[in-house]
């Protein structure tokens, strides 16, 4: 961790907590060029003919998942919005998914409403909070958690992984003398996830953490909620990415996105073994690796630049075997409706697909 700094400073200085929109600003200008060349303004709409506007927002996740073999998904079970919650664990426990699991909305970004639910009462909690469609996930106790961007070349044998994240949830560890309050405090990172960590542990975050003992604070891999990324692009060869060629060409309409995972070792991931995949995300997959606090801005802007040439290849071919682009004027007017004060779903997806066998899954 780096020395400590006010956050105001650690918020400006450091870009991996900049806004989404300002870190992109300044590559705004390339973007306008490659649409020039594509002569189409929502040209990357065309990367994923198999996912609405090919996963830009307000894609299903239960409708991607779906797409994905089901050896790699952990249990997974789609709910309608306010679903009553003595269904819903009453489904859980038909299923045999036993607590804790995974509650995320079934259309959500960067982590937005996902959480680790322990028992029935949070359940409960969660849905009079929370009122979309969501899904409920088996939660995997593996220990590597990672994103893999994986793009190919639709048409042709051209295929390859261009970023791998790994993921180092947010924990603090204990001294012996400072509460869980204080080691919170003394670490930035932490310290920017104050207000919601203290909802979540409440009286126990006045308790001293004995020496040594690791608390883990959010068991959640996104990084608004604290996760630090970590480059994993050394674990890029072709053996990994004959993993991912095999996972992604029985996704049908998927050329370009990140799989958001976890598998229990390095050598599993190589060998394609106990993967279980949460999520799988479109064209607005981010290098995540570029988020590694030991990288520099200059490489951040240089890998995601590389990333958008990759997309846009991606895009192009697309369209040239019959792939059509999202029109500006739709564009436009689904953007307005995801960013309103109540915007409704920008879609309605079919959700009365057939499904795979329970055990490896989804409902």
């Amino acid at each position: 961790m780096r020395n400590k700094l006010p956050l105001f400073w650690v918020k400006i200085l450091y870009y991996e907590y900049w806004p989404f929109w300002l870190f992109f600003l300044p590559l705004v200008p390339y973007w306008i060029y490659l649409a020039i060349r594509a002569r189409s303004l929502t040209y990357f709409t065309a990367a994923n003919p198999g996912i609405i506007h090919s996963g830009v927002f307000g894609e299903s996740k239960i409708d991607i998942l779906r797409k994905i073999d089901a050896q790699y998904l952990p249990k997974t079970i789609y709910f309608e919005a306010q679903a009553d919650w003595l269904e819903v664990n009453r489904q859980l426990a038909d299923l045999n998914l036993d607590y804790p699991v995974i509650l995320k909305p079934d259309v959500g970004e960067r982590g937005s409403q996902v959480e680790k639910i322990n028992n029935a009462e949070d359940l409960r909690e969660y849905l009079e909070q929370n009122q979309e469609s969501f899904i409920v996930q088996e939660f995997i106790n593996h220990p590597l958690e990672l994103g893999v961007l994986f793009y190919r070349i639709p048409g042709t044998n051209k295929s390859g992984i261009s970023s791998v994240v790994i993921k180092e949830f947010l924990s603090v560890t204990g001294n012996g003398r400072s509460t869980l309050r204080e080691l919170i405090l003394q670490s930035e990172r932490a310290h920017l996830q104050l207000e919601s960590l203290t909802r979540k542990f409440g009286e126990e975050m006045n308790q001293v953490l004995p020496a040594g003992e690791q608390k883990l604070l959010q068991p959640i891999g996104n990084h608004c909620k604290g996760t630090k990324f970590l480059s994993g692009q050394h674990l890029i060869n072709t053996q990994l990415e004959n993993v991912f060629r095999q996972i992604a060409e029985k996704i049908d309409g998927f050329n370009f996105g990140r799989f958001d995972l976890k598998v229990a070792s390095v050598e599993d991931l190589m060998r394609g073994k106990q993967i279980r995949i949460m999520e799988l995300n479109g064209v607005t997959s981010e290098p995540g690796h570029i988020y590694d606090p030991s990288l520099n801005l200059f490489r951040a802007y240089k890998d995601t630049a590389a990333n958008m040439k990759l997309m846009f290849q991606v895009s192009q071919q697309s369209r040239k075997l019959g792939a059509q682009t999202t029109p500006a004027s739709e564009m436009i007017r689904l953007i307005r409706q995801h960013f309103g004060k109540k915007p409704e779903q920008a879609m309605q997806s079919v959700k009365n697909l057939s499904v795979p066998n329970a055990l490896g899954g989804i409902q």
